[in-house]
């Protein structure tokens, strides 16, 4: 159970934080509706769904060959939290514009799809990050879990963010304290990143 619990608010915290996949949804629901931006969140988790599913699947059966490229994949899992620590650090103050999105298509569930799986912090995220907080062995209730919990966060959230963000008034509180939400973000990721790397180093 902690370690779901950890798995979510690790990739939770990655997923606030404004990327592509949050500008096409706000986007969508500012320029077309709330069913779209929806339809976009719904998109975004199916390709999570994927993404979950090699990761878990694929690279475990790897490490079970190649012990030490776990321990290299936790490490650098460990520094390229560091690294988006930084960059959301560094970009807190940077205003979120709307207009810089992508094109608003006629196939919301598709545009979702697309691009959570052409997403390259997301590949990042399920290629390191998320094999990172793992145990090397993953039983099979646990992998479906993990699976069910990081696509139902996806869906949840930018439906959330589809929702809210075709309200203005509450569309302007969000950028208002984009700011604050992105410096607590950031040192909540770093602080977990030197955990990571302590426990690698221990273990």
């Amino acid at each position: 159970m902690s370690l779901l619990l950890t798995v979510a608010l690790v990739q939770m915290l990655a997923v606030v934080s404004p990327g592509p996949s949050f500008l096409i949804t706000a986007r969508m629901a500012v320029a077309r509706s709330r069913l779209d931006g929806v339809k976009v969140a719904l998109g975004l988790g199916a390709g999570t769904v994927l993404w979950s599913t090699a990761a878990v699947l694929g690279l475990h059966t790897i490490f079970a060959q190649v012990p030490w490229l776990y321990l290299a994949m936790k490490l650098g899992g460990a520094l390229f939290l560091i690294y988006i620590a930084i960059e959301i650090l560094r970009h807190a103050q940077a205003p979120l514009d709307l207009a810089d999105a992508a094109a608003v298509t006629a196939r919301p569930f598709t545009t979702g799809f697309l691009t959570q799986i052409t997403n390259p912090k997301v590949v990042v995220f399920f290629g390191s990050i998320f094999i990172a907080l793992l145990p090397a062995e993953v039983p099979l209730w646990l992998s479906l879990s993990l699976i069910a919990l990081v696509s139902f966060n996806e869906v949840w959230w930018y439906s959330a963010v589809a929702v809210f963000f075709s309200i203005p008034a509450v569309r302007q509180r969000y950028i208002a304290l984009k700011a604050l939400i992105d410096r607590i973000v950031g040192v909540f990721l770093a602080a977990l990143a030197l955990k990571l790397i302590w426990d690698a180093l221990v273990t």
